[in-house]
């Protein structure tokens, strides 16, 4: 697979390590040079310092060839262009856009990207909810329904709690997207074993969640 990311700060870098560890194909686009520069030094990807709207920067950084375009700027009208560009003049199968204003998901999803993710409606929805789930706190189909975001509650007698994650063989279409240990948020590795209390962020197809949380908590959705 090829994935080219457009954005900055430390999603950006979170996003550009993770896919450059699971071996995917990874161009990035960085708005500064310094951070172009560090960005690449720390993942070892390719990274291309540049204006990501510009249509002249995305062939130079290989949108034409990319089976996925991510568009994370803190700027819903960049991330839109970007995304438009890459589908109207790349013919990118699936672009993503990351949505600061709520009110423009679905708007987004009009104008022709293939999936918008508003963070501030994640989180507002999590706090809202929290109350009323207890294995999964919060599910959010994303996109076309086909992907859900969980965030699964490990309790003391899950069969996953003290298990490497290399030792856990998650369904094909799941994964875990992060970990949220008391106030900290890490990030997936083969050897980080899970404790009672985790949160975990899941990220399965529909037809998957029942099989993984079954191997993470013992239990299925309700």
């Amino acid at each position: 697979m090829k994935v080219l990311l457009a954005g900055s700060g430390k999603i950006l870098y979170y996003l550009t390590r993770q896919f450059s560890r699971r071996g995917v194909d990874v161009r990035v686009v960085a708005p500064s040079e310094e951070e172009a520069r560090e960005l690449s030094r720390r993942t070892g990807a390719t990274v291309l310092f540049g204006d990501a709207t510009d249509p002249r920067v995305l062939n130079e950084a290989g949108a034409w060839r990319a089976h996925t375009v991510l568009a994370l700027l803190p700027n819903d009208e960049d991330n839109l262009a970007i995304c438009q560009i890459a589908g109207r003049m790349y013919r990118v199968p699936r672009t993503i856009a990351l949505v600061n204003d709520p009110e423009n998901e679905e708007v987004f999803q009009r104008l022709e990207v293939t999936t918008a993710i508003s963070a501030t409606r994640i989180l507002s929805l999590i706090i809202e909810e929290q109350a009323g789930f207890e294995e999964i706190a919060r599910m959010m189909a994303v996109g076309d329904g086909s992907v859900s975001v969980s965030e699964v509650l490990l309790r003391e007698e899950a069969p996953a709690i003290g298990l490497p994650l290399k030792k856990l063989t998650l369904p094909e279409e799941a994964l875990l997207g992060g970990i949220i240990r008391g106030d900290k948020v890490l990030i997936p590795k083969g050897g980080t074993h899970l404790q009672a209390g985790d949160r975990l962020i899941l990220i399965a197809a529909p037809a998957s969640l029942d099989a993984a949380l079954r191997l993470l908590t013992g239990e299925e959705s309700r």
